[in-house]
């Protein structure tokens, strides 16, 4: 809905290092709302401010809703960034009420993976799609019989 769709084939304009964070929760109890729900508000007031401040070396994210877990995907500068971001005052201020309130009780589970992605070492592919990924982190631009392969797009 509103997502300009790219016809064709395309792949991301990154030629930088990247770093991949990988961030979610899966419910555990689905009745222990009062326990999950602050956990998975906690994240909107974070996404406002890493849109508005770019600063921080954020570049996008993409988000998916399962049954139980949610995924964040999020595209980060460097890793310099994203830890100085979990040092912040609204991240701390989030990680303060977890602990606070379900560290200790399993009706809500959280998780996290970092990949630190050198230069060069990415290569991404989309077809008839609107930007995603890293193509919505960095652009996108048009496959090439250059780029026509993963093969190419990792060598170029």
């Amino acid at each position: 809905m509103g997502k300009e769709i790219f016809s064709g084939r395309y792949t991301s304009q990154n030629e930088d290092k990247i770093v991949v964070f990988i961030i979610g929760m899966r419910i555990n109890k689905w009745w222990a709302i009062h326990k999950w729900f602050p956990v998975f508000s906690a994240m909107g007031p974070m996404i406002q401010e890493l849109y508005t401040n770019r600063d921080t070396g954020f570049l996008s994210l993409e988000t998916f809703f399962g049954l139980r877990t949610s995924l964040m995907v999020q595209y980060w500068k460097s890793e310099d960034g994203l830890l100085a971001y979990a040092k912040g005052p609204t991240h701390m201020k989030a990680w303060k009420s977890f602990n606070e309130k379900v560290r200790n009780n399993d009706a809500v589970g959280i998780y996290h993976e970092t990949y630190i992605v050198p230069k060069g070492k990415s290569e991404s592919i989309y077809g008839n799609m609107p930007l995603f990924g890293l193509a919505r982190a960095f652009g996108n631009k048009a496959i090439t019989p250059a780029i026509n392969s993963s093969r190419k797009r990792l060598d170029a």
